[in-house]
Formats: structure tokens, sequence, C-alpha cells
């Protein structure tokens, strides 16, 4: 008889190895009972195997909603940041190709690695590492999360960096990675300050954050584009910590951590007086309300993971990577 050795089986087998985890925790005393509940206990977040799989079901997901430009296809998999970054690509391609994706090309991993921490409570999340045939020699990091062993593994972050630019991680000697709580105090920027301290920073500059693409010449270039002639570009910079866009951090072997973190962008562009705002592209107006006068005001959702140092260390923050995009717009 052979066995039944299919993905969902193997599913099946990992979550319910988690729960016997979970289950060990519990003991009865001659006194009276006393419960560790599984939430309350540190536990890998999952197995390798389904940490693989996750990925797996993803990619088939993301691949069919890319291709019919149908957000339905893989909303169960992806959620945060992600969720709204390609959920209005996906809208905008659908408004001007109702018929599917004529560009469509089949995203694909390979070389995954994982990077799992183990941790007390929900939502547990994991790192995968991959190689990918889009984005050049870029290592494509997603970030796996889901609130309990029935739910669906989703992707909240996704953000694309050099191949040494990826830490190593701290990992006990059963190779178990370690989450870093929102609060540590023991990193220059705490996990759950990040978010806030990255977009005073692009308002005001300042000493935390290292020179680079997405920090001092992200700034440079926004000067740069704030005044040209007939036109004025403003831009309101604002955190995003909450829920699904909370930021999830793991232990480096230095002591530091790498963080990933969600902000929001609004840039509004004015047309002097006898001037126009530069025509929008198709996909631009597919996600905007009202009627372009003398303004276009556009919402963005950017996801950036980045190197936080320990205190002691002394060292600035460096921003690894960043994917950003437009989810709404209003003309005026």
């Amino acid at each position: 008889m052979s066995r039944d050795r299919s993905p969902r089986r193997l599913r099946r087998r990992d979550r319910n190895a988690l729960i016997a985890a979970s289950l060990t925790a519990m003991s009865l005393t001659a006194s009276g009972c006393v419960v560790v509940h599984g939430e309350r206990e540190v536990l890998p977040a999952t197995t390798r195997a389904e940490a693989a799989e996750a990925l797996e079901e993803f990619t088939a997901a993301y691949n069919k909603a890319d291709k019919e430009y149908d957000s339905t296809q893989d909303a169960e998999f992806v959620t945060g940041p992600l969720a709204d970054i390609d959920g209005a690509r996906l809208k905008a391609g659908r408004a001007n190709n109702p018929a599917g994706n004529p560009d469509h090309s089949a995203l694909e991993f390979s070389d995954a690695e994982y990077t799992i921490p183990k941790k007390a409570g929900w939502p547990r999340w994991f790192l995968a590492d991959a190689q990918a045939n889009k984005g050049g020699t870029a290592r494509w990091l997603l970030v796996f999360t889901r609130d309990g062993l029935d739910e669906p593994w989703q992707v909240s972050y996704l953000t694309l960096v050099a191949p040494d630019a990826v830490p190593e991680f701290e990992k006990d000697k059963d190779g178990w990675a370690e989450a870093v709580p929102a609060n540590s105090p023991g990193l220059t920027i705490s996990p759950g300050g990040l978010s806030k301290a990255y977009t005073t920073y692009l308002k005001e500059n300042g000493s935390e954050f290292a020179p680079g693409l997405h920090t001092s010449q992200w700034r440079t270039q926004r000067q740069k584009d704030a005044r040209k002639p007939g036109l004025v570009t403003q831009y309101i910079d604002s955190p995003l910590t909450d829920g699904a866009y909370a930021p999830v951090a793991l232990r480096t072997e230095d002591g530091g951590a790498l963080v990933f973190f969600t902000t929001r962008h609004y840039v509004k562009q004015t047309a002097h007086a006898g001037s126009t705002v530069p025509t929008p592209t198709k996909d631009v107006l597919a996600l905007t309300t009202g009627e372009i006068k003398q303004s276009l005001t556009k919402e963005i959702v950017s996801n950036e993971v980045a190197l936080v140092p320990e205190k002691s260390a002394g060292s600035q923050v460096s921003v690894l990577g960043r994917i950003q995009g437009m989810t709404s717009a209003k003309g005026e």
C-alpha cells in the first residue's frame, strides 16, 4: 500500500507536531491544575517542510493573480503592505487589460533558505530568502505570517536586497532563530520605533541612518523634485505599525537585528496657474478618483528592511531594501 505523502497531508503532520509540542506544556499537579497554554510557549513558528510548502503555495497563487490581473487569486496568501502594494498593481492592470496580463512571465524561486524564529504567542512568522528568475542577482526576502494553526501562511513583507547584504542570524543549537521584540531596548532604534524614526528622517534629516539609496539619496532626489518650473511637489510621510503592518525583527549574529517595517507616503503635485500636472501613466489614472485640474495627490505604501545595530555599537541603521507602490490617487 502506498503512503499518502501529498503536500497537504505533510502540512497536517507538521501542524499536528506543533500542536503536540504545545500540549506537552500542560501539566497537572496533586494540589490542582496548572496549565501553560501553547499560545504562551516559546515554540518554532513552523517546520522547515511547511515553510517550503508555504513558499510554493504563495508562488502559485501569485502567478495566477499576475497572469489574470485578478487579486482574488492570491488574496488568501498576502496581507499587510504587500497586499496593499500588489493589490493596487493588479487593480490597475485589470482596469487597463481586462483580458489579463499580456506580459505575464511566471515567477520562480530557487535556492530558498528559511529562517524560523522561536517565539511565544501569535502571530508567528518566518523569513524565506530565495533567488528568483526576476530581479537580477538580488535575493528576495519574504516574511510569512499567520495568526493561528488553522490559518494560511500569508506574505506581509517582500523586499529585494543584494546577496552580500543578507546578514547571518543568531540561532540556537537546533537551528531556530531569535525574534526580537518590538520594544527591544538594546538596539539603536527599537523595531517598534523604526517606522517613525525613518519618516522623521525623511522630513528632517538626522544621523541615525547611514547614507544610501533609500536614505540620503532618496532625500536628495525628493528635494530636487520639490520645485520645478510650473510645478510644486509636497511630501507627507507617516509610520504604519499596527496589525499586519507591525514590524518584525530577527536577531543577527553581531547582536543587532534585521527589521522589516512599513511606511506610508503622500506625494502631492500642484501646478502653477497656467500650468498643468504632468500627464500620469495609465496605471496611475486607473487608481485615481476626482478630476486632475491643478493637483494630483498619490498615496504610496512602502515596505523596507533595515539592519539595526546594537546600541553599544554606536553605528548607524542601514536600510537595505525598499519596495513601494501607489495604492490610490486623487485629482483636484
